[in-house]
């Protein structure tokens, strides 16, 4: 699947980065399972485990809870992903 490389309205509401305050993915470490890369969602801080991961827990927040957007929390990468829409955009 290549990324798009728009903007939606998810997106462009994003005025502050929330950054991770982690590198761990909080429900991983309660389970006791590894992540391979983690993401941060820009609702409310919580940084979680990507789609890559066994345990996906990222995409389960974002749609357990309505929070669209993340952040990869990977160091050096400046990339946010909406789900509902499939987006990404650079900041």
């Amino acid at each position: 699947m290549a990324l798009k490389m728009k903007k939606c309205e998810h997106l462009t509401a994003i005025s502050t980065i929330r950054k991770p305050q982690t590198h761990k993915c909080a429900e991983c470490i309660k389970i006791g399972a590894t992540w391979v890369h983690l993401r941060t969602c820009q609702s409310c801080g919580i940084t979680l485990c990507c789609d890559s991961s066994p345990n996906k827990h990222a995409s389960k927040h974002a749609k357990a809870n309505a929070h669209p957007v993340i952040i990869s929390a990977e160091p050096g990468e400046k990339w946010m992903w909406c789900y509902e829409h499939k987006l990404i955009a650079r900041y």
